[in-house]
C-alpha cells in the first residue's frame, strides 16, 4: 500500500459506498436464519432421541424408572444446565416427580408428546442464549476467513488461538473453516511479531474491544497488555443486519472508539482506530465518512463488501 494514501480510500470513494444495500440485508438475514438453524440441530436430534427412548412407555410413571433419559427429564421439568449445579440429588428427582404429577399425567395419553415439547421448550431457551449475539459471531468468522486469505496469499505462517481451549495451533494445509473455532491469530511481519486477538480485554481502557491488532507475540499477550506500545489497532466489529438497530450499533461502537482514543491520548503513536459494520444506513455512513476524512478514524467497512474486507484485511496485515 502507498503510505500516501488513506487506507480508506483504497476501496471507499464516498459515504455511500458503506451504506448496505437491500441484496446485502436480505442476504444476511437468510444467513442468520440458517446459522440458527445449524445450531439448532443437536437439540432437534435430542427430542428424537428422547421420544425413541420413551416410546415403549405405558404410563408417565414408566418413565421414571428410566434413567438413561434423567437429563433430558430434568431439562423438561425446566432445568437449565446451569441451574443443575445448585441442585442436590433429591432436588432433581422432586423436579421429575412433580413434572410426571403436574404436567405428564394430566396430558392422559399424549404425555410422550407433553414430554417432547416440554424439552423442546427448555433447550429452546438454552439455544436463544447462545444465538443472541450470533450476528457479532458470523461477523468474527467472516472477517477472520479473509485475514488468513490475505496471510495464506503472503505465503505467511501463522498460528491460531482455539476460543475454547484456548490452546495454540501450527497452520495446516487443510485449515478449512478454522475460523468456525478462533478467537486469535499469530503471524510475523518483517521477522516483528503481530498478533491479531478477538474481544480482548486492554487494560488501558478497562473495557474488552472487539479487534485488536498487537505487536506482541502470542506466548506474551498477557504480560504485555499493559503496555501502550503493545497497541497497533484497535477496531469495532458490529455484525447485526437489522436496519432498525444499525444506529444503535453505530453509537455503542463510536462511543467504544472515542474511549480507546481517550484512552491512549497520552502515549505515542495512537494506535490506529477502525469500524466495520453490517448494517449501515445513509446517515451513520455520512458521519464515519466525516471521521475518515478527518483523521479520526483509520479505515471503515461494510462487512457484506467482500472487496472491503479484503482491502482492511490487506491493511492490518501490513501493519
Amino acid at each position: 500500500m502507498d503510505k500516501g494514501v488513506p487506507p480508506y480510500r483504497y476501496h471507499l470513494q464516498r459515504s455511500e459506498n458503506l451504506v448496505t444495500t437491500p441484496e446485502a440485508t436480505r442476504a444476511g438475514f437468510i444467513a442468520l436464519a440458517l446459522e440458527k438453524n445449524r445450531l439448532a440441530t443437536p437439540y432437534v436430534n435430542e427430542a428424537r432421541a428422547l421420544q425413541e427412548a420413551i416410546s415403549e412407555a405405558k404410563t408417565p410413571a414408566d418413565v421414571l424408572n428410566n434413567k438413561k433419559i434423567e437429563a433430558a427429564l430434568l431439562a423438561a421439568a425446566g432445568l437449565s444446565d446451569k441451574s443443575l449445579i445448585h441442585l442436590s440429588e433429591e432436588d432433581k428427582e422432586e423436579a421429575i416427580n412433580r413434572l410426571v404429577k403436574d404436567f405428564l399425567e394430566p396430558a392422559g395419553e399424549k404425555f410422550v408428546e407433553e414430554l417432547i415439547f416440554r424439552f423442546l421448550l427448555t433447550r429452546g431457551d438454552t439455544l436463544g442464549g447462545s444465538i443472541r449475539n450470533i450476528g457479532g459471531v458470523l461477523a468474527q468468522q467472516k472477517f477472520s476467513s479473509f485475514i488468513i486469505s490475505e496471510l495464506r496469499n503472503a505465503k505467511l505462517r501463522y498460528k491460531w488461538q482455539h476460543a475454547i481451549t484456548r490452546q495454540w495451533v501450527d497452520m495446516r494445509d487443510d485449515d478449512a473453516e478454522i475460523e468456525r473455532s478462533l478467537r486469535g491469530i499469530y503471524w510475523e511481519r518483517k521477522q516483528q511479531p503481530r498478533t491479531l486477538v478477538y474481544n480482548f480485554n486492554v487494560p488501558l481502557i478497562k473495557s474488552n474491544v472487539d479487534i485488536c491488532l498487537l505487536s506482541v507475540s502470542y506466548n506474551k499477550l498477557d504480560e504485555k497488555r499493559e503496555f501502550a506500545n503493545s497497541y497497533i489497532a484497535l477496531g469495532e466489529l458490529k455484525g447485526g443486519i437489522d436496519p432498525a438497530g444499525a444506529d444503535e450499533h453505530w453509537k455503542t461502537a463510536r462511543t467504544a472508539l472515542d474511549r480507546i482514543r481517550q484512552g491512549f491520548k497520552k502515549f505515542r503513536p495512537i494506535p490506529y482506530t477502525f469500524f466495520i459494520g453490517a448494517a449501515i444506513e445513509q446517515r451513520m455512513a455520512d458521519e464515519i465518512w466525516d471521521q475518515l476524512e478527518k483523521g479520526v478514524l483509520a479505515n471503515a467497512a461494510n462487512l457484506n463488501d467482500p472487496d472491503h474486507l479484503k482491502s482492511v484485511a490487506r491493511w492490518l496485515c501490513a501493519l
